[in-house]
């Protein structure tokens, strides 16, 4: 599952006149799983890693140390710090290990199919990590909207407007109400709207500019010194 959250506005381009358009707050996509996973796997790795530091001997709180140098930034980078920004005029994509920043106009399509993803106008493609794609979300979302569709329809049930199972025409299997549109996963929703916003903005002059791509050293640089300790520790053990 995906979260959208608002962020803080983000202030249109200026021009020379002054600001081309009103401030606009981005929507913010974010794994709820992912962050609950990852606060679990931090919360796991402390305990033993500050246990295995104060009560352990010899070797042992350095190697514990030097674990907790590399485990804590990946499962960081894996969990807690994928997102995706997504504005009037530009797209921001945190995955673990890099920022893309794509303006709208860069943007050449938006591809969901084992992994969410976008395109951009140079052909480069970086995959969407906190909206993943979720098959069996898909399947589920399909059932639903055939029963749905059916019940819109009028294809399914007895006389008296009766429904799937014995329920009112308005119901579906489970005490749902029927969507008045398709039903769809929650990462494919995400998907469509970040398509909404992206077809809103490719065309306008502050959505143009160069794609950037940021490596997240903030997770690398700790991550590489913790892996080169712990191998010199276990080299010279």
């Amino acid at each position: 599952m995906t979260s959208p959250e608002d962020q803080s506005p983000a202030p249109r381009p200026s021009g020379p006149s002054g600001p081309t358009g009103p401030e606009t707050k981005d929507r913010v996509y974010r794994s709820p799983a992912g962050i609950a996973g990852g606060v679990v796997l931090l919360g796991l790795a402390g305990w033993l890693g500050i246990d295995a530091i104060v009560a352990g001997e010899g070797r042992t709180p350095w190697l514990a140390l030097a674990t907790l140098i590399l485990v804590v930034p990946l499962t960081v980078a894996f969990t807690l710090r994928p997102a995706v920004y997504a504005g009037q005029d530009r797209l921001r994509v945190r995955n673990p290990f890099r920022v893309i920043v794509l303006p709208w106009g860069q943007v050449a399509s938006l591809r969901s199919g084992y992994s969410n993803e976008v395109v951009a106008a140079s052909g480069k493609k970086f995959q969407l990590w906190s909206v993943p794609v979720s098959l069996r979300a898909r399947k589920r979302a399909t059932r639903r909207e055939s029963r749905a569709a059916a019940q819109r329809d009028g294809r399914v049930g007895g006389q008296g407007g009766r429904g799937i199972g014995g329920l009112g025409g308005g119901a579906l299997r489970g005490g749902g109400a029927v969507p008045d549109g398709p039903v769809r996963a929650e990462t494919d929703r995400v998907m469509d709207e970040l398509r909404e916003l992206w077809e809103a903005g490719e065309k306008e002059e502050s959505a143009q500019g160069e794609v950037t791509v940021r490596w997240a050293w903030e997770i690398l640089g700790p991550a590489v010194a913790g892996a080169l300790v712990l191998g010199i520790l276990l080299a010279v053990g």
